[in-house]
């Protein structure tokens, strides 16, 4: 078995450790709940999404292309836990896009303490940033974009705009703001309820 493989199993197996030690920080800090969050960040352009369409056999399909490369960047945190999101929508990604995003998300429901789920990319470090008290980080091992169900959140969303034409930015970002703010808390419940999740959550938070 190599590294690549086992690093996953290890994660998920010290799962409920990682749970029950954070646990101790609730009762410390004296937050009044607990939350579970999977953070990511996703481009949205104004290229044509392309998805597979339905028509008779033997007819090459027909539609609108734009080709472009303006593009905005969708951050968002979803709750498994309560269908709970938090996003936010900036012109790129960088560290300090990420430090307010975390500063702004710590401000949302301030008595919770948030576990946030969270990848490994190079804008993600905080080794040098003092985190807001209720928020605490959970990198998940690197090039394992499975064992974050944030990325089927992106997949619906885009499969909501695929093969349509967006004519500018502005029109872009009030639509994917209307789908964001359009998704019930039974649809990100039902995308993001990992088992491998909620199991070790529920029996260390016992909620």
């Amino acid at each position: 078995m190599t590294k690549k493989t086992q690093e996953p199993k290890r994660f998920l197996k010290n799962l409920k450790k990682s749970f029950e030690l954070f646990r101790l920080k609730l009762n410390n800090n004296k937050h009044t709940s607990v939350n579970l969050y999977f953070q990511d960040e996703s481009r949205f352009g104004l290229i044509t999404k392309q998805k597979k369409v339905i028509t008779a056999k033997g007819i090459k399909p027909i539609g609108k292309y734009k080709h472009s490369y303006q593009s905005k960047w969708l951050w968002g945190s979803f709750s498994p836990i309560t269908g709970e999101h938090f996003c936010m929508i900036t012109d790129t990604v960088c560290k300090d896009f990420f430090v307010q995003y975390l500063n702004d998300l710590s401000t949302y429901n301030p008595s919770e303490l948030k576990i946030i789920i969270i990848d490994n990319a190079a804008f993600h470090s905080t080794k040098d940033v003092k985190l807001p008290d209720n928020i605490i980080l959970l990198p998940i091992p690197p090039y394992c974009p499975e064992l974050n169900p944030a990325e089927k959140i992106w997949q619906y969303l885009k499969s909501k705009i695929a093969m349509k034409i967006y004519d500018t930015l502005d029109i872009l970002e009030s639509k994917i703001e209307q789908l964001v703010n359009d998704m019930s808390q039974n649809t990100i419940k039902s995308i993001t309820g990992y088992e491998i999740y909620l199991k070790p959550f529920y029996s260390s938070f016992n909620v």
